[in-house]
């Protein structure tokens, strides 16, 4: 017997499985027949587990087959593990379980995976887990090729002897194509709303047959790139730049190095042109960066200041800076890389970066200020930047009174494990904070054919997560290429990652519509949020109006009269 559901967004965040759903989205119905993705992550420790999502997915109907294995360390210590059989290649494996530890008052947990060629997944989720309590670990896995039966083990820090308990166990795999139904589903609910034009004449009565021509003019949701300063009288770069994109960032020229090369000699003139650039454009800018904790990328001069005088030199940023360029830039990010490096911290103390937030706040308070890091989404391999460490230090900075605004992902990807991404987004979702991300291209690894395949997966994951507020592209066009990735040759004609990228903006906007009322003299359409110009016309009448498209699960209703 087929099930049908109705459901709402939040029905969808949450929802279990289904067996055969409808989407009603309006104007736009569809059946769906698979697994609806769950949204739900937790990153308190909790005393006792949550269920399991999607019932356990594929241990839904039974207990998950489970074995132990020695850790290498020989210590007597024990590592959990989940037998799992008959995975396919190229499905999207979503897991999550809940761990407790032994032996420690906390570690990272971390899940590999080993299938039966031989192949082994190094890290495909991870935890940071506490002593005496049940800790919440999401994440994902593509198999290259299909495996008879894989172990997927859950081991804590290899130098210490800790045991790990598992509990609430859930493996739910997902087709590609369910996988981008799901996705076409948030996009159609997150990114676009239902209108209803009424038109009516002088007197209030409804008009049947009225000409209704809608056009975006602008789009609500900020898809940029970064630019550089080759972009300075060079029209052709700046006109293909204009015709695609409604947000940039300067990859290098707010950059302390670059501002001021020798202590004292100031020089915002290459930005302040490309300021005026984007701002005669209405394009909106991203301010990249304050500090740079990466000692390689400061100034010579501030890496032999010491105490009292990097002090003062710190404050002099900070003030020239955001009195400058106050109220120009949605966003500051404030730290760059504070967890991997600590160039600041360690000669200022501990409390530097907090210092930095609440400085930066009070000279621009309209400001977004961002924490911007690389390898939090990209992978969980790197222990500097698990999604539960970077989490700890937002909550931390928050707590030492910061005024914490955003999430910044730079996002720098070699092959993405889409999964494991969605669970990271999944995770800080969960701090309620904006999220974006802000440097985004391929490594330069894999041939232009390939970096445009990865790169249109990571672009549909990152616009198709509710959690996700704006894109930015690492693509500033140097006569040497770009830093990993380019969109264009030099003569601005596309590579395949510049097609991809035409592609999606064209996918991801309403264009012109055209359409008559009906006898209730309404006219109704479904559109991407933004910016549209209403041109109606009745007999020798005729109109133009604006229209203002923000987020909301309410129809939009807009009446025009005659």
């Amino acid at each position: 017997m087929q099930f049908m559901a109705f459901l709402s967004k939040k029905s969808m965040h949450k929802a279990p499985i289904l067996g055969f759903s409808v989407f009603l989205i309006p104007f736009l119905a569809f059946s769906y027949d698979g697994p609806l993705y769950d949204f739900t992550a937790y990153t308190e420790c909790k005393s006792v587990p949550e269920k399991p999502l999607y019932n356990g997915g594929i241990f839904k109907d039974q207990a998950p087959l489970t074995q132990h294995r020695i850790s290498a360390s020989s210590d007597g210590s024990y590592t959990p593990a989940l037998i799992l059989q008959n995975l396919d290649q190229n499905t999207m494996y979503c897991f999550s379980i809940w761990v407790k530890i032994r032996g420690a008052d906390s570690t990272l947990v971390t899940a590999s995976l080993m299938a039966n060629n031989n192949s082994t997944y190094d890290c495909v989720g991870t935890v940071l887990a506490k002593s005496g309590c049940w800790s919440f670990l999401k994440g994902g896995f593509i198999l290259d090729s299909p495996s008879s039966v894989s172990i997927l083990y859950f081991q804590g820090t290899t130098d210490k002897r800790i045991n790990v308990a598992i509990a609430s166990a859930s493996v739910q795999p997902f087709t590609e194509q369910q996988w981008r139904t799901n996705q076409q589903y948030i996009i159609n609910t997150e990114r676009k709303r239902a209108v209803t034009i009424h038109v009516s004449d002088s007197h209030g009565d409804r008009l049947q047959g009225a000409s209704i021509t809608i056009e975006q003019i602008s789009k609500d949701f900020p898809f940029g790139s970064a630019i550089a300063r080759t972009i300075l009288g060079n029209l052709p770069y700046q006109n293909w730049f204009v015709e695609r994109f409604n947000a940039a960032v300067f990859e290098n020229e707010l950059k302390w190095y670059a501002t001021e090369p020798e202590q004292g000699k100031v020089n915002y003139t290459i930005p302040d042109q490309m300021l005026e650039f984007v701002l005669a454009n209405q394009i909106v800018a991203r301010g990249h960066n304050i500090f740079w904790e990466d000692p390689k990328y400061n100034p010579a001069w501030v890496r032999d200041l010491t105490g009292p005088a990097l002090k003062a030199a710190v404050s002099s940023r900070i003030q020239s800076l955001m009195s400058k360029y106050k109220e120009e830039f949605i966003h500051w990010d404030v730290s760059n890389e504070m967890l991997h490096f600590d160039f600041y911290e360690e000669r200022l103390g501990p409390d530097a970066t907090l210092h930095f937030y609440k400085t930066a706040h009070e000279a621009d308070p309209l400001a977004s200020l961002f924490l911007n890091e690389f390898n939090v989404v990209e992978t969980c391999s790197d222990v500097n930047t698990t999604v539960d460490t970077y989490i700890d230090k937002i909550r931390e900075l928050e707590r030492g009174g910061s005024s914490m605004n955003g999430v910044g992902l730079e996002s720098h990807f070699s092959k993405p494990n889409l999964p494991l991404m969605r669970a990271i987004l999944d995770k800080l979702a969960t701090l309620k904070l904006p999220i974006w991300l802000t440097e985004v291209d391929i490594s330069n690894k894999f041939d232009k054919e390939t970096q445009a395949i990865y790169l249109e997966q990571v672009l549909r994951e990152g616009f198709s997560h509710p959690a996700v507020d704006g894109i930015m592209l690492w693509t500033a066009i140097h006569p040497n290429g770009c830093y990993q990735m380019c969109l264009t040759d030099s003569n601005l004609q596309n590579l395949p990652a510049g097609d991809t990228v035409d592609r999606l903006l064209k996918e991801w906007e309403t264009g012109e519509a055209n359409g008559l009322t009906d006898d209730h003299g309404s006219y109704s359409f479904f559109a991407f949020l933004g910016e549209y110009r209403i041109r109606v016309q009745y007999g020798n009448r005729t109109t133009n109006s604006t229209l203002s498209l923000s987020q909301s699960d309410e129809t939009k209703h807009f009446n025009i009269q005659l």
